[in-house]
């Protein structure tokens, strides 16, 4: 266990990976967004899908997290195990105070009324369907979900390199055209965002957990394997 705390500080030593970029990130995308809102004509409600941006973000933290330390950590003889619970617990971590900060932007545009502006950029309804813990997990789970992935993209390049991790990438692409392919050959659409849209920002978080699971298993086989 002391292993995988040293993990966590070891990767926190490079503070403005996990924390001072996905501020900055979530920071201007709100400014710029406010002052947008500020050029329109007052009146309906506004919404923005900037918040997204720190989430996206945190792919390239995922990537990051193996390729700068990753053979440091071999150097220091942490265990690939310890190296991925320690990394994991620093995503969690890090996710954790970004989805807090979400939840509390949301309940100040909930009392302010969008800002005074009536723009919503934390706050969007389907997402609080189940309240502010509802929202909070849904952040979460997406900001480790964009961590995984990109984190098990890593894994694949580390392990057998850019050629493997393209012609990975390129199958995904190609399997995920094939189910739009089938999905509409059986007009089947309505039914898949009916499905969606019955399990609701929990339904689609909790799906998200299970789905964070299985990449982090899989990064994890992988790492076993790989070379620092």
């Amino acid at each position: 266990m002391s292993r995988t705390l040293n993990v966590v500080r070891m990767q926190l030593i490079n503070r403005q990976t996990y924390l001072w970029v996905p501020l900055i990130v979530l920071g201007g995308s709100l400014v710029i967004t406010m002052l947008i809102w500020a050029m329109l004509p007052p009146g309906s409600e506004k919404y923005s899908g900037g918040a997204q941006a720190p989430l996206w973000y945190f792919g390239v933290v995922g990537v990051q997290a193996l390729t700068l330390t990753f053979p440091f950590s071999q150097a220091m003889s942490v265990t690939r195990r310890e190296f991925a619970l320690g990394t994991f617990l620093t995503a969690g971590l890090t996710a954790g105070i970004l989805s807090a900060i979400f939840v509390v932007g949301g309940l100040i545009e909930q009392a302010t009324v969008g800002w005074g502006l009536n723009g919503y950029f934390f706050f969007l309804d389907w997402i609080w369907q189940a309240g502010p813990l509802g929202a909070a997990l849904f952040y979460f789970v997406v900001a480790m979900l964009f961590f995984v992935v990109g984190f098990w993209a890593a894994t694949i390049y580390k392990r057998f390199g850019a050629t493997w991790l393209t012609i990975t990438l390129v199958g995904v692409g190609l399997v995920l055209v094939g189910l739009m392919w089938l999905t509409g050959r059986l007009n089947a659409w309505a039914g898949v965002f009916g499905w969606f849209a019955a399990q609701g920002s929990t339904g689609l978080a909790l799906w998200g957990v299970l789905l964070v699971a299985v990449l982090a298993a899989s990064a994890f086989a992988t790492l076993r394997r790989a070379v620092p």
